[in-house]
């Protein structure tokens, strides 16, 4: 079956043709600058070059409609018609508590996801504007929607709920939801597959460390803890984000700069993290290298960072009383060979030991890097979301014979 992909952000939408038999990717690419000046459209089928142009993109349906003509291209297309594409999963960030699991988009689905937008402003109205313009483009087609926080629905309320009045919770909805759910689901799952560990019997730390970053527990398959909160603002220093402060910092800024909160809560979201703490850049490559020409703000925004996660696995291996893996993925986890470095020296209390050849070695790609006598298995398991998501697209429209 072939799965149409789509990741929608608010000028952005990236996307992936997944046939689910084979679980190759037929094509892919990005719009980008979506409703900006200076439009890109790339477009790369499997097997072929990448094709890119500078073009125009007012809205995310012309960008959808871009997408749609490369996919039947009788030049480049990988399709005969779009009587091909059998169905279209989307990303959604928040679903609040609305969602437990993926699920077939309808008219409620639409009306519940607008109603987490206050949670996710800069998420939700964006995935929405690509539903309704596959709606538009492609009326009958069936459609998924695949939620960062479904995967998370299983964390015990000791671990979601908030040391705030209960009533803000009764009325708001106010706790800890998390993100990445769909990234944490597949590498936890691929986790226990590469290692054969019995995934129903099995405690695994997972790490999707990139510009934005979280940590989950997972314990049988099922997350039990997370590092993000209410908004993927909470937990790890990131990109650009602080990570975890004290609530009272908003305010006292505010009252030192005389800026608003909202003022505040952007500094906190855009202008922090190791871009704030280095003074140089947001990128981990950039850190690396200013880190070896010296640069002691780069370095110490790379060890604080280090610090940091190593932090949340010892955090989350008392959660889940014991480890068996711990996974790196994303970005920075799959590449940043000497921040994984970094990170497990400070883990060897769990008798953890890191084999530095196979460190070096796992870039971008599956392997084990602790050393065999490791007590605990460290590894690097690439992240593909856009699978997960063609996954259970399918296996929705296929139990509703759609």
């Amino acid at each position: 079956m072939d799965i149409l992909v789509i990741n929608c952000g608010s000028s952005s939408l990236k996307y992936q043709l997944i046939n689910t038999d084979t679980e190759e990717a037929l094509a892919s690419g990005i719009c980008d600058r979506i409703g900006i000046a200076g439009g890109q459209f790339s477009y790369k089928p499997k097997g072929g070059e990448k094709i890119a142009q500078d073009v125009d993109m007012p809205d995310h349906k012309v960008a959808i409609k871009l997408v749609l003509d490369a996919l039947i291209s009788p030049k480049d297309g990988i399709l005969k018609s779009l009587d091909s594409i059998k169905a279209i999963g989307h990303r959604v960030v928040h679903g609040g508590e609305h969602f437990t699991q993926s699920t077939l988009i309808n008219t409620a689905v639409i009306q519940q996801i607008q109603e987490c937008a206050d949670l996710a402003p800069l998420h939700n109205p964006a995935h929405l504007l690509g539903i309704r313009a596959c709606e538009h483009l492609m009326p009958n087609k069936p459609m998924v929607a695949v939620f960062d926080t479904a995967f998370h629905q299983t964390m015990p309320p000791r671990a979601y709920m908030y040391g705030i009045p209960n009533t803000y919770y009764e009325k708001y909805k106010i706790r800890r939801y998390g993100f990445h759910g769909t990234s944490h689901s597949y590498v936890s799952k691929r986790t226990a597959e590469f290692l054969g560990i019995p995934l129903e019997n099995s405690k695994i730390i997972t790490c999707h460390l990139g510009n934005g970053s979280s940590i989950c527990a997972v314990e049988n398959g099922k997350s039990v803890d997370t590092s993000m909160g209410l908004t993927p603002l909470e937990g790890l220093v990131m990109g650009t984000r602080s990570g975890d402060l004290d609530p009272a910092i908003i305010d006292y800024i505010t009252q030192k700069e005389n800026l608003s909160t909202k003022e505040v809560l952007n500094i906190l979201n855009k202008k922090s993290g190791v871009l704030g703490i280095s003074e140089l850049s947001s990128d981990f490559r950039d850190l690396l290298i200013a880190d070896e020409e010296g640069n002691l703000k780069a370095r110490f925004a790379r060890e604080v960072f280090a610090y940091r996660v190593a932090k949340y696995i010892g955090a989350y291996t008392a959660a889940l009383t014991g480890v068996d893996a711990i996974a790196f993925c994303a970005g920075v986890g799959e590449n940043a060979k000497h921040i994984r470095g970094k990170i497990v020296s400070h883990l060897q209390f769990l008798g953890i030991t890191l084999d530095a050849q196979a460190n070096l070695n796992a870039i971008g790609k599956e392997g084990i890097i602790s050393t065999k006598d490791s007590k605990v298995k460290v590894c690097v398991i690439p992240t593909n979301e856009e699978l997960m998501i063609a996954r259970d697209t399918h296996a929705i429209v296929s139990e509703k014979n759609l």
